[in-house]
């Protein structure tokens, strides 16, 4: 059981609302601070050709929490998801294989998805806006 699940909703809630707006193609005019919460996808300008905030999620314990990327292999994990459905206080992500080409991340989508509580989930770290095939 979670320390935290006398909450309905938390902050992190609240942060992956606003990015599963975002992946929504929600665009917001104003730049504001380059965090979790910035209101466009991408650099300093609002691009289309972003479609994914990829994110990092640590457990309480701090752990960095990473899932299968398939469902046959439960031995290779990544640690990089982006959100794809927000319901009370459940979240599923969906798992992203990330690979290095020239000093720049890109991910490729899986189908390997999970479902977590979010009161156990104690911080998220954005990545770099990106564009996923496959969504």
């Amino acid at each position: 059981m979670c320390e935290n699940e006398k909450h309905s909703k938390n902050c992190i809630y609240e942060i992956l609302n606003i990015i599963l707006l975002l992946q929504e193609n929600a665009v917001c005019p104003d730049s504001i601070l380059d965090s979790c919460e910035k209101c466009f996808l991408g650099n300093n300008t609002p691009q289309r050709e972003y479609n994914t905030r990829p994110i990092a999620l640590y457990v309480c314990n701090g752990t960095l929490l990473e899932m299968p990327t398939t469902k046959d292999n439960l031995t290779v994990t990544s640690g990089v998801f982006r959100i794809e459905k927000l319901e009370n206080n459940c979240a599923t992500f969906r798992v992203l294989i990330q690979t290095l080409n020239e000093e720049t991340a890109t991910y490729t989508s899986t189908n390997s998805f999970f479902t977590v509580n979010l009161n156990c989930i104690c911080a998220i770290k954005c990545l770099s806006d990106t564009y996923v095939e496959g969504l």
